[in-house]
């Protein structure tokens, strides 16, 4: 007891030394705190305004109820050719000017983006997205056909309508002339100042069997041009007219002559014809799509943002668009869709599809990342809406993650005036502190996208991870788990591909990727690197960071020497249910913990000793000093769904 009572008292000075300290966060980020202006705050999609509510009054009712600005485009009747829209469309942002409201401009009638409502194919039938097949079963097994029945143009739950091709540039050009130009043309004067940015949704390559919608969804969806009953799922590839020519001036090769290798084989000349041709589709839809806007926009002092379709499954990203993190970088604020307001959704996919585009911006130079989310999962499944609780926690772990812009498919009619405001706010607070902050993780998850491509053999059927190869199956299967349990171990990271690996350098004993160090590199079972990024794995080895490797099926990778890389946020008890985000900004150190679980939890963090430390709870709006012992060791309590942060400030001198 005398003990216990000695150390008390030891303990004593410093626990009331942190408080007696009152640090406070600087002027301007407590000012954000307190008040987010519109720039934190999230913005809400509104497709198609009706004309008695552009106005500057109905207008300011949207920043009344808490949020920063729209999401708009021109009504989708009449889609881009009707003047009574234009006019309705150019009211409602000089209402939103008057009101102090941001605008993003929505690039497509419905999704996905790239067909401008169908007016692309109108203007050239010839633009049409194309599908290599093949059926064995055929005298000329090979054929090209558009990439349409059995496709995500046919599947999706807005529309069934045939779909431009991305990888066509004069098809891309001429979705930028009747979109993009139609906007700048009625809206010029808006552009860099209430106009933001430009965003774009689940663009693809479509020649591939994503599945079917269920009949009950399928009788609800729109049927523009209708499907051919008699044609039948093949394999298929992503194709268009110069890639052969393409192919051949890259790699001295004739794909025409070596296609079959595409569909079938596992021997190495066939993985590497795979290889080869999936990087080529990767860097003609990151040019020729993506590319193409974020020069546009770019030139009309706007950002180009938007996302990819099915982020969470890393083997579709093959098909879909080549190389997820390729393509994101050529966004200047790259996304994901959120379709579920389960906070729990962040340990099992959240994390990839939140790590893509913040990776991706990380990497780019860039820091903001882009969210469209709501609760439709809940909807469609009779258990939304989702509460308030759930929302925050939502938006929460999306921020530990690296989101800074929060575009929201939620409607105002499901919840109070009241919890719609204390959410953006919630997203506001969220962003006071980290939208201006650097996204700090110091350990790299190599994403296996090129393995993928010597793997992938598409299939006639739905794609899934059962018809691929073993040792796709491990890829994926290692890759998932690694990432989930990375999250739940409080481990920031990164994505890296191959080529971002092979551009890196070690020196002062950290792997470099652009700006940025790192301490370890995590490398999924079964990987095989292409030499140029094996070279620098061995420069690691030689006497850099760590790096770790899963060995199917051997011992588990040691998490717990992964995670000594971090001198703050490790928790005790050990908790797979809360996520954490670390930032620096100005000098300081930022933590965002969140509690995704539906449970409480009490415990300790560790933090750096040689900071003051400040607790800040969104919810609340409440700081307060956090009292640490002598071992850097600090009480935390997380109710559920609940977020801190802990912020360390720069201790002052002689303290």
């Amino acid at each position: 007891m005398r003990q216990k009572r000695v150390a008390m008292f030891l303990m004593l000075p410093v626990l009331l030394g942190s408080v007696a300290l009152a640090a406070e966060l600087p002027a301007t980020w407590r000012q954000s705190w307190l008040d987010p202006p519109a720039a934190m705050r999230p913005m809400q999609i509104v497709h198609g305004i009706p004309a008695d509510q552009a106005t500057a009054e109905n207008m300011a009712r949207w920043k009344e109820a808490g949020v920063g600005g729209i999401v708009c485009n021109v009504a989708f009747t009449d889609y881009l050719t009707s003047e009574a829209h234009w006019e309705t469309l150019e009211r409602a942002v000089e209402a939103c000017r008057q009101a102090g409201l941001r605008v993003w401009i929505y690039d497509e009638e419905g999704y996905p983006s790239g067909a401008a409502g169908g007016l692309v194919l109108r203007r050239n039938p010839s633009f049409e997205a194309q599908a290599l097949t093949y059926d064995p079963a055929r005298p000329e097994p090979f054929a090209v056909r558009p990439a349409y029945e059995h496709t995500h143009a046919s599947n999706n739950f807005y529309a069934a309508r045939r779909y431009p091709n991305l990888i066509d540039a004069e098809a891309d050009r001429c979705f930028l002339e009747v979109t993009h130009e139609a906007y700048w043309h009625r809206l010029a004067k808006y552009f860099g100042k209430t106009i933001e940015a430009v965003f774009t949704d689940e663009p693809s390559l479509m020649a591939v069997n994503i599945g079917p919608l269920g009949d009950a969804v399928r009788k609800t969806v729109r049927v523009v041009d209708p499907l051919d009953p008699n044609m039948n799922p093949l394999p298929s590839v992503a194709w268009v007219g110069d890639l052969a020519a393409r192919y051949q001036q890259r790699y001295g090769q004739d794909i025409m002559a070596a296609r079959g290798s595409l569909f079938a084989g596992d021997d190495e000349t066939d993985k590497q014809i795979r290889r080869q041709f999936w990087a080529l589709i990767s860097d003609l839809i990151a040019e020729r799509y993506f590319g193409q806007i974020q020069t546009w926009a770019r030139s009309h002092q706007i950002a180009s943002s938007g996302h990819t379709l099915w982020e969470e499954a890393p083997l579709h990203h093959v098909p879909l668009e080549g190389n997820a993190l390729k393509v994101l970088q050529r966004m200047d604020i790259p996304g994901l869709d959120v379709l579920s307001s389960d906070p729990e959704a962040a340990i099992y996919d959240g994390w990839l599809t939140a790590g893509l585009p913040a990776s991706a911006a990380l990497f780019a130079g860039g820091r903001r990342v882009m969210t469209e989310v709501s609760d439709f999962t809940q909807k469609m499944a009779g258990r939304g809406p989702a509460d308030l609780a759930a929302m925050q926690a939502t938006a929460a772990w999306q921020a530990a993650l690296g989101v800074t812009e929060f575009t929201l498919y939620y409607s105002r009619l499901d919840r109070s005036v009241e919890d719609y405001r204390a959410y953006g706010d919630y997203v506001g607070r969220l962003n006071a502190l980290l939208r201006e902050a650097l996204w700090a993780p110091r350990v790299l998850l190599y994403y296996p996208i090129y393995d993928l491509w010597g793997e992938y053999l598409p299939v006639a059927e739905k794609l899934t991870v059962a018809s691929q190869s073993p040792r796709a199956q491990h890829l994926v299967e290692s890759f998932q788990l690694l990432g989930r349990q990375l999250t739940q171990s409080q481990i920031s990271f990164a994505l890296v591909d191959h080529e971002l690996l092979a551009g890196a350098t070690v020196r002062e004993g950290s792997l470099w990727v652009k700006s940025h160090p790192f301490e370890a590199l995590v490398l999924p079972a079964e990987v095989q690197l292409p030499p140029s990024a094996e070279t620098v794995v061995q420069a690691c080895e030689a006497g850099g960071p760590s790096i770790y490797r899963d060995r199917h099926p051997g011992p588990e990778i040691d998490l717990d020497g992964i995670a000594k890389v971090y001198s703050s946020g490790t928790l005790a008890p050990p908790s797979d249910q809360i996520v954490v985000g670390r930032f620096r900004r100005e000098g300081v150190d930022i933590l965002l913990l969140v509690n995704v679980s539906a449970a409480a939890y009490q415990g300790t963090s560790t933090v750096t000793t040689n900071r003051d430390w400040l607790r800040a709870d969104p919810r609340t709006r409440q700081i307060e000093n956090l009292a640490i012992d002598r071992n850097g060791k600090a009480d935390i309590s997380l109710p559920a769904r609940q977020a801190i942060f802990l912020v360390g400030l720069s201790r002052s001198p002689g303290v």
